[in-house]
């Protein structure tokens, strides 16, 4: 069985990622938030294999494990706060230039063809 203590190191780590991860979301620093999210990945890849791990060798303490779920709500929520901040910039992007359509739209909303100039297009037979 694995002792607690080696689950604490890998799961203490990926608790202060988290808390770097939201201290540069506050600070709305995207350089800390690309390179705190990549260091974040690889500390819960590493965390998640120990616990894995732990889970086949014997078990987890509950409250070992009740902070590894604590973490992952903390993951889920995070990425939802970039998800809604992400369609607040989406949307202000639209009023702010509505000509602008992505490259890959190929019909509008109402069905028909659309064209650079945010025009349906009509094709004659």
């Amino acid at each position: 069985m694995q002792r607690a203590a080696d689950l604490e190191i890998p799961l203490l780590a990926l608790e202060q990622q988290l808390g770097a991860l939201g201290l540069a979301l506050r600070q709305q620093d995207a350089a800390a938030v690309d390179h705190v999210a990549a260091e974040l990945h690889a500390t819960l890849v590493s965390a998640v294999g120990e616990f894995a791990r732990a889970a086949r060798n014997g078990g987890v303490p509950p409250v070992l494990r009740r902070r590894l779920a604590h973490a992952g709500g903390q993951v889920a929520a995070q990425r939802e706060a970039l998800a809604r901040a992400t369609a607040s910039l989406d949307r202000a992007i639209d009023v702010l230039i509505p000509d602008l359509a992505p490259a890959h739209a190929l019909y509008s909303a109402a069905g028909g063809a659309a064209r650079a100039g945010g025009q349906g297009a009509s094709l004659l037979a």
